[in-house]
């Protein structure tokens, strides 16, 4: 294409063409343009929806071999996003994920390096690929209790140690927006001749105006996946992957994109990804005025309601004889910070009195109509976007007084932070098993735990001892067999081999996978979690009163 016109959207045009023929359609899809549906009395506004709803046909493109309005969509997804090269996603960033995993590691057997809090599409990624995976202890952000990215000397011991690594995944912002510069990871990375893989679905609006953090693309990473119906406009499960640079095969990605794509995909679906990426083209920063003036209705105000704090990165220390810096805590001198960037679009906020633990309040929040996007024991993660009001705002601070007025602190306490009781955990259940230590569920030569430490992360995902990455995990398709396994009381599963993933979601990363062992660390997250009300995917029971073990506490390939 000799020349791109960011204020088109090709996708969505040619549909809008396509319904305003009117042609009589003897092609799927069944409904023939909601047609189907007009003869019973119709289905209101998914009626509309369908009359978009084409499939390959002459004028309409086709995503697995691009060669004319979806070929011009993603050349303009390239140059809005700073990519060289571009791919729509009609499977959400998993369908980039399993891609990129697939093209960096063709045969079974090859070694990937990355993060251990990955989002469960990686871990499906790295069995599929038959990958000997190398974990990267996170850093952890010792104010929060989260783990962010893992660090940049992690990266190159790690390298230095397995120099037959095909790549390394990280993620990046987390789930809470929290992020460090990825610049030194990608020097490290090319250093070595691999690329550097951004799971970047958080992200997808970074780099767009000068609030926001820098976009991946922009730190130097090869391949970068972005949800871009989490933080922009696209209908769900729409996604991009970017790419650039000479260290991706990009025959073989597009070969793999075919793999683990729909040989029929959505037409609106990618139409929203055509029209979230003209908003952002054409406005640019403008497009995101509306929605950051919305978060600073919610800071502003958040300072004037000191009950609730808001979750922002430590404050670097100052060289001497430079500015002063603003009230805050500091990373230690002479040690890089595990979280220096926040995402404004992401305010997480928690009860600083130590009253509410983070799923209470999102429970509370939810009875007065505030729905936020997800809660830890102590935090509540709330998705501002470019669609946001600061009516919205102000809406939400209205309901934040209303619970502060509820629930007050205890008489007397001064205190900014109660751990116990803004972690959610209850002390009887999270030190000690329960009463009755002759269950009839608990293994031969197992005992009860008497006492266990308040872990010292309150992160939905697995972490090592101060190590800076781990052994090479075997994984594979190989189901796990039910005769080396058995079913035990989570109170009585320290020290065993996980048999099954364990899933918090949101966020989606997994705690466990088949073959990792429960620690002490691992079975206070559990405990914390359940007793909060979290969520479980993946495993038997998902109310995660019983887990899935080996038989020999040993476990085998995963």
């Amino acid at each position: 294409m000799d020349k791109l016109e960011p204020g088109r959207a090709p996708i969505y045009e040619m549909l809008e063409q396509y319904r305003l023929k009117g042609n009589i359609s003897y092609h799927v899809p069944g409904h023939k343009d909601g047609n189907a549906y007009c003869t019973f009395g119709g289905s209101g506004y998914l009626e509309e929806v369908m009359k978009y709803d084409v499939t390959e046909i002459t004028g309409t493109d086709d995503l697995h071999h691009p060669e004319g309005v979806i070929q011009e969509a993603q050349e303009l997804a390239a140059d809005c996003f700073g990519a060289e090269e571009s791919f729509l996603l009609v499977g959400g960033s998993t369908a980039g994920n399993l891609a990129l995993l697939l093209t960096v590691c063709p045969e079974p057997g090859m070694t990937l390096i990355l993060q251990r809090n990955v989002h469960k599409s990686v871990i499906h990624g790295l069995m599929l690929a038959g990958v000997n995976a190398v974990f990267l202890e996170p850093q952890l952000d010792t104010d929060s209790g989260l783990a962010v990215a893992p660090a940049a000397e992690a990266v190159q011991a790690a390298l230095a140690a397995y120099p037959e690594a095909a790549a390394v995944l990280v993620t990046m912002p987390n789930y809470y927006g929290m992020g460090t510069d990825l610049a030194p990871l990608a020097r490290i990375c090319h250093d070595h001749s691999v690329p550097l893989l951004v799971d970047e679905a958080h992200g997808a609006h970074y780099g767009q105006h000068p609030a926001l953090p820098a976009g991946a693309l922009a730190c130097g990473a090869d391949g970068v996946v972005q949800s871009t119906h989490k933080m922009l406009p696209a209908l769900t499960m729409g996604a991009m992957l970017h790419v650039q640079g000479p260290r991706l095969d990009r025959t073989l990605l597009r070969q793999r994109l075919a793999m683990v794509q729909s040989s029929s995909p959505s037409y609106p679906l990618m139409a929203s990804l055509d029209l979230a990426r003209r908003l952002v083209h054409t406005r640019r920063a403008g497009a995101f005025t509306a929605g950051l003036a919305a978060v600073d209705v919610l800071k502003r105000s958040l300072a004037e309601l000191p009950r609730f704090g808001l979750l922002q990165p430590p404050v670097q220390q100052q060289p001497p004889g430079g500015a002063g810096a603003a009230a805050g805590t500091h990373a230690p001198p002479g040690q890089a910070a595990a979280y220096t960037a926040q995402d404004p679009f992401k305010a997480v906020i928690y009860d600083a009195a130590g009253v509410l633990g983070g799923f209470e309040l999102q429970r509370r929040l939810e009875e007065k109509g505030i729905v936020p996007e997800m809660s830890d024991d102590r935090h509540v993660v709330l998705a501002f976007s470019l669609g946001s009001k600061a009516e919205e705002s102000a809406a939400l601070l209205g309901v934040l007084r209303q619970i502060a007025a509820e629930t007050p602190p205890p008489s007397g306490s001064n205190r900014s932070d109660a751990p116990t009781a803004a972690m959610g955990l209850n002390q009887s259940e999270s030190t000690a098993a329960p009463s009755g230590s002759n269950r009839s569920d608990a293994p031969s030569g197992s005992q009860p735990i008497a006492a266990l430490p308040r872990p010292g992360n309150i992160s939905t995902w697995n972490i090592f001892n101060r190590q800076h990455f781990s052994q090479p995990v075997r994984f594979s398709l190989k189901p796990v067999s039910a005769a080396e396994t058995e079913s035990v009381s989570l109170e009585y599963s320290i020290g065993r081999t996980a048999a099954e993933m364990v899933i918090p979601y949101p966020p989606g990363i997994p705690l466990l996978y088949p073959g990792e062992v429960i620690n002490e660390t691992v079975y206070g997250r559990l405990i914390a979690l359940r007793q909060g009300g979290a969520k479980f995917q993946a495993c038997a029971d998902h109310a995660l009163q019983y887990i899935l073990v080996y038989n020999n506490k040993k476990g085998g390939e995963v």
